[in-house]
């Protein structure tokens, strides 16, 4: 197996005036909280939208370890739909000292290019920042942060630098080059 250099971005927001939201798709586009902790669902929704970019660290964990991150206290899936299909979702995973993560956050390819990313990633991150209004054993939000590589989408780091977040460290390291699990040959955008 042959290695792939990959570029790791990690990006952050220090005060919620840092987001800068982005207009709301036409259509039918709604973003709903999945408040019944899924890991059929969060399985589904990790694999279609990271088939194509080699999201891989995830698919061999087992249902009892998608049950007990997902029950972790402030772990939060929000997930955009179009007309009523799950179109991608952001994952908010609370750390100490009033720290969010956006675990993960994408589209599932068909849903790509139609203005859905930056309008889910405004919500996810807007949730992040009042995070402890749902989970008062939570602090208070001080800082939301993420990462991004050089295998993600080619548009993702513009995404994240419009919506208000900022560089704060890069790291480059050689990964091994796993084939991408999906989507399905002949895949193609609704």
């Amino acid at each position: 197996m042959s290695d792939i250099t990959v570029t790791t971005w990690s990006l952050e927001q220090t005060s919620p005036a840092d987001l800068r939201p982005a207009t709301a798709p036409d259509g039918d586009v709604r973003i709903v909280r999945s408040e019944v902790p899924s890991p059929e669902f969060s399985r589904f929704l990790y694999a279609s939208v990271g088939g194509d970019i080699r999201w891989t660290d995830r698919l061999s964990w087992t249902y009892e370890q998608w049950q007990a991150y997902l029950a972790r206290p402030g772990v939060e899936t929000w997930v955009a739909q179009d007309r009523g299909t799950p179109a991608g979702y952001v994952e908010l995973e609370p750390q100490d000292d009033g720290v969010v993560e956006i675990a993960y956050f994408g589209l599932i390819p068909a849903f790509r290019g139609r203005r859905i990313g930056g309008h889910l990633l405004s919500y996810g991150a807007a949730r992040a920042w009042d995070l402890a209004a749902r989970w008062p054993e939570r602090a208070e939000t001080k800082r939301v942060w993420l990462h991004t590589c050089s295998k993600d989408g080619e548009h993702a780091m513009d995404n994240y630098l419009r919506r208000g977040f900022t560089l704060f460290d890069t790291k480059v390291e050689a990964e091994a080059d796993v084939a991408a699990p999906g989507p399905w040959p002949g895949a193609r955008a609704i």
